[in-house]
C-alpha cells in the first residue's frame, strides 16, 4: 500500500502521526512523508532563511528513520493560502505520490497552516482523480479515503480509529528528537516539551482503546472515501 502523509511543517507528521507511519513502513508500506510550509518561523534566534534549510534537513533525517520519502516545502510559514495555484501545487503531489490512502491534519486544528492544509488537501485530492484536469502529473483516478490525525492536545477532536503504536513508539520518540532546532521553541513559545507532549498523548489515547501508546485519527465520512476494510495498521 502506499502512504502520502501532509502536514503543515516540518515536525508535524512525528508529532501526530510518527508511530502509525513507522509501523507502516515496518509492514513493508509504502511511505511518503510531505510538509508544505518550510517552518520558516519556527523559532527566534535563527535567521528564517537559514532555519527553512535546517527544518528541511530535519525532516529528511526523521524520514530516513523509517525509510520515507520527504517532499516539500511549497510556501513559507503562515504563506500557505487555499488558492488556485496552491491547490494544483498538492494535486501534483498527491497525482506523484499515487497514494492508496492519504493523511493530514483536522480542519479543527489550532493554527492557519494546519487548517490550511487540511482544506488543500481535501480539496486538491479529489481534483487529482479528474483527467480532464491537466497539471504537470498524471492524473490519479482513486478518491482516496482521507484519515485525520489528531489535534494538538487532543481539543476538539473525537476519534473514529486508533493505531496501537505500542512498539514503535520509541521510533516515533527517535523521529521527533531529529528536529533538534525545535526543542527550545516548542517547550518556550507553545509551553509544551515535544517529548512529554508526544508521550501523554499517547499514553491518553492509548488509555481510551486499551493498549500503552496510540494515535488516533478520524475518517473523512463522505461518498466515495469510505471502505469496508480497515486501511490503518
Amino acid at each position: 500500500m502506499r502512504v502520502l502523509a501532509i502536514g503543515a511543517h516540518p515536525d508535524d507528521l512525528e508529532i501526530l502521526c510518527g508511530g502509525t507511519l513507522a509501523k507502516f513502513a515496518k509492514r513493508g508500506d509504502e511511505v511518503v512523508m510531505v510538509h508544505l510550509c518550510s517552518g520558516n518561523m519556527g523559532g527566534r534566534e535563527i535567521e528564517p532563511d537559514k532555519l527553512a534549510e535546517i527544518r528541511d534537513k530535519e525532516a529528511k533525517k526523521a524520514g530516513d528513520i523509517i525509510g520515507a520519502e520527504v517532499l516539500g516545502p511549497i510556501a513559507d510559514d503562515l504563506d500557505l493560502y487555499p488558492t488556485k495555484d496552491m491547490r494544483i501545487k498538492v494535486v501534483d503531489i498527491i497525482r506523484y505520490a499515487k497514494p492508496d490512502i492519504i493523511i493530514t491534519h483536522s480542519p479543527n486544528d489550532y493554527m492557519p497552516d494546519h487548517t490550511i492544509t487540511s482544506q488543500l488537501v481535501f480539496e486538491a485530492s479529489f481534483t487529482a482523480t479528474l483527467p480532464l484536469y491537466k497539471t504537470g502529473q498524471p492524473t490519479h483516478e482513486p478518491i482516496v479515503p482521507i484519515f485525520y490525525m489528531d489535534t494538538l492536545a487532543g481539543i476538539g477532536f473525537e476519534p473514529t480509529d486508533y493505531v496501537d503504536i505500542t512498539d514503535f513508539f520509541q521510533m516515533k520518540k527517535e523521529m521527533l528528537l531529529c528536529h533538534e532546532s525545535q526543542y527550545k521553541w516548542l517547550s518556550g513559545h507553545h509551553q509544551a516539551d515535544p517529548i512529554n507532549l508526544i508521550e501523554t498523548m499517547a499514553k491518553f489515547r492509548g488509555l481510551q482503546c486499551g493498549v500503552l501508546y496510540a494515535e488516533a485519527f478520524q475518517t473523512a465520512q463522505l461518498w466515495g472515501r469510505l471502505r469496508a476494510e480497515r486501511l490503518l495498521p
